[in-house]
């Protein structure tokens, strides 16, 4: 069983920066591939981007460029660095993990744990 726990959501605004964490349990968390997702209100969750145990990333192109996905595998700890920030990524912004790596965009149900959430709010 993993834990994920995020941090560093809040309020900031349009074109500012924000620095999203997600700490694992898990001693072995190198060996996970750990996505970033975002909800909001009544829509579907969309996916954000991955990233491997090795450290090969994959975003999806309504964030690439302006966000961008890292880890250290020491602190067992994926960050999610958000740069250029609009009110339309307002959002519930999760982490999620899965045994192995992943080589494609994956999909939600492909996650097997999953952190709390976290609220990012833009005002404009």
């Amino acid at each position: 069983q993993v834990q994920l726990v995020e941090s560093g959501g809040g309020l900031v605004q349009a074109g500012g920066s924000l620095r999203l964490s997600c700490a694992a349990s898990a001693r072995t968390f190198r060996n996970y591939a750990t996505g970033w997702f975002r909800q909001t209100p009544g829509k579907e969750r969309t996916f954000l981007g991955h990233i491997n145990g090795g450290g090969t990333t994959y975003y999806a192109d309504s964030v690439q460029g302006r966000f961008t996905i890292s880890r250290d595998n020491a602190k067992n700890t994926v960050y999610l660095q958000m740069n250029s920030l609009k009110p339309e990524d307002t959002a519930v912004y999760y982490c999620a993990a899965k045994y192995g790596a992943i080589w494609r965009k994956p999909s939600d149900y492909e996650f097997d744990y999953w952190g709390q959430g976290a609220q990012v709010t833009v005002s404009s």
